[in-house]
């Protein structure tokens, strides 16, 4: 059974469309009428603005809360004027700005727990420790359910592992960037039943930057699309959905009938032929 987007928020704030709290309250209820419930922050969406705009559209409605799940993400710390006190961008994994993180997640998007929490890059000076015992802490608290990472390597996770379960790992995936199905990301969340999230699922850039793996994409992509009689944003997102870790692509457009195409790309079952035709388009050569 395939699972449905996660509905991806960082471009909702300041960063994209600067939506209104109306508009957060219109498209969040539009996703919940296709069935999709699932949406995706981090702290620094924004600048650090955009869990905070998302939280008042929640704060309108108090039931609203009960029909979603919401990621969130910690670790990077941001130089912007809304942080004057960070220096240089960092990454930060220590227990006690994990700790200050989720509390100021959770009074940004006014509630009492987030589903998810994810680190969002691997740090250098992480200590898998003392980050499994704040995680520990958190969850019996309350105030997490489950946890991840984004952007790691295989032997990152493994190290995390052997003191916390890691539930997700959401990294890049799409058919403009393949290496994790190369790399072992795919087979480590296979094995160690880790819930694997692609973000940039439709490929950065493919429908705007003009080069040669773009062009043997989208020329692909459109026969393909004739064929299976869809969309070309359904076929980019049924690439992902063929492999049998169960891939969940997080959409981060703003565009509700993009919402729908992603929905819409559950449906779609590429034969594995079409499948290895994406794969010879990414890489511009015939498979060894």
């Amino acid at each position: 059974m395939k699972n449905a987007p996660i509905i991806g928020c960082m471009r909702w704030g300041v960063w994209g469309n600067n939506f209104t709290t109306e508009q957060y309250e219109t498209i969040i209820y539009q996703c919940l009428s296709i069935g999709l419930n699932e949406f995706d922050h981090a702290d620094i969406y924004g600048h650090y603005t955009t869990e905070a705009d998302f939280g008042k559209a929640l704060n309108h409605n108090s039931s609203l809360r009960t029909q979603l799940k919401l990621i969130t993400k910690c670790g990077i710390q941001m130089l912007t004027p809304n942080r004057p006190a960070h220096e240089i961008k960092s990454y930060n994994t220590s227990a006690a700005h994990i700790e200050a993180s989720v509390n100021q997640s959770l009074q940004n998007l006014q509630t009492d727990y987030i589903d998810t929490l994810l680190i969002h890059r691997p740090d250098i000076l992480l200590n898998p420790i003392e980050v499994a015992e704040i995680i520990t802490k958190l969850k019996k608290a309350g105030k997490i359910k489950s946890f991840g990472v984004s952007n790691f390597s295989t032997s990152q996770v493994n190290l995390l592992e052997k003191y916390i379960k890691v539930d997700a790992h959401q990294v890049e995936i799409s058919v403009t960037n393949i290496d994790a199905y190369h790399n072992g990301v795919l087979d480590q969340c296979q094995t160690q039943n880790i819930k694997a999230q692609a973000w940039s699922p439709w490929g950065g850039g493919l429908f705007t930057e003009n080069t040669e793996q773009h062009k043997r994409i989208l020329e692909t992509t459109k026969i393909l699309a004739e064929k299976y009689n869809t969309g070309m944003n359904e076929i980019l997102l049924s690439f992902l959905y063929t492999h049998p870790v169960k891939i969940t692509p997080v959409i981060g457009t703003t565009q509700f009938e993009r919402i729908k195409q992603a929905k819409d790309a559950m449906h779609i079952d590429l034969t594995t032929e079409d499948f290895y035709k994406l794969v010879c388009a990414s890489t511009g050569k015939e498979v060894a």
